[in-house]
């Protein structure tokens, strides 16, 4: 089969079979156009909770799948490549967290959703890059330990001057290979654009941006700019996306190491085999795990609110 008649296979499969698809915004475009929802780690739960689909398969990575069984448990989850893992969430194990807590004692621990299921039971609010600020801001607690991502919680420091941080010095590798040098590079070969970047980058990267935002609010603000050239400071894959959405605009990868291996795993044939059950692994989660992560996560949405 060619990739056309692979994705209207899936397609048919999944009307047949009764399975909603999750693509996860990093994914490739032709795994895009055969999913249900396509967005961030966090609103791709929320969907997949409102879906009315008992199976749910997650073109992602593995933390991800977990979230989404933590907030749909009664659904079955597979995760379309099993090793699809992320290395930011391996970073920190949920010993590390009590740990730190030991050495930090009054501090609130805010966990990146950027890690797994187990570390959450440690912790008392999740966030995501979109919502930390607005979270962070609606929390009682002053002192706040932010783990992992020391890049991202920098960020979300800076904006909330009134709060007392601590980091865990984590984050992700992707992003953090991003450097000042390929900002430079980039601005001298695209005089005209904007940069664009993920406030998983370094401070000496985002400080230098146009615009420092989740993933969403990258494409935002690219589609909804009047400027036509724009520099992408994440995954590479947010500039092919972008090319699709705004055929009329310029996009320009802001670093040849801007590539997310883990993410790249997943194929389209993946989510085929998934489908057929010939692939992908079912996230199983003990009732307990999920009853104690899914509290943190219930916190988020409630300061979000």
């Amino acid at each position: 089969m060619n990739t056309r008649e692979l994705q209207d296979r899936i397609i048919e499969l999944k009307k047949e079979k009764d399975v909603c698809i999750l693509a996860h915004a990093y994914q490739s475009h032709d795994i895009w156009e055969v999913a249900d929802y396509v967005g961030d780690s966090y609103g791709l739960s929320v969907q997949a909770a409102k879906a009315p689909q008992k199976t749910v398969i997650m073109a992602g990575v593995r933390f991800m799948a977990e979230t989404v069984k933590v907030l749909s448990p009664e659904k079955k989850v597979l995760l379309a490549n099993d090793l699809a893992g992320c290395t930011m969430a391996l970073q920190m194990d949920r010993d590390k967290v009590l740990e730190m807590q030991k050495e930090n004692p009054g501090y609130a621990t805010v966990a990146y959703i950027n890690t797994t299921s187990e570390l959450k039971t440690a912790v008392d609010v999740v966030v995501t890059s979109s919502s930390a600020v607005k979270i962070l801001k609606n929390m009682p607690e002053k002192d706040i330990l932010f783990i992992p991502d020391c890049n991202l919680g920098a960020w979300v420091a800076k904006q909330l001057p009134e709060k007392n941080f601590k980091f865990f010095q984590g984050g992700c590798s992707t992003h953090m290979n991003i450097t000042p040098t390929d900002v430079r590079i980039a601005r001298e070969k695209h005089p005209e654009a904007k940069v664009l970047v993920h406030p998983e980058c370094r401070a000496s990267v985002t400080e230098q941006a146009d615009y420092a935002g989740s993933t969403t609010g990258i494409m935002n603000y690219a589609k909804e700019s009047d400027c036509k050239e724009f520099i992408i400071g994440t995954e590479s894959s947010i500039v092919q996306h972008l090319q699709f959405e705004c055929p009329d605009k310029k996009f320009y990868l802001l670093s040849d190491r801007c590539v997310c291996h883990n993410m790249k795993i997943t194929t389209l044939y993946d989510v085929y085999n998934a489908l057929l059950g010939e692939g992908g692994e079912e996230i199983l989660l003990s009732d307990e795990l999920i009853r104690d992560a899914k509290r943190p996560i219930d916190r988020m949405i409630e300061l979000g609110k």
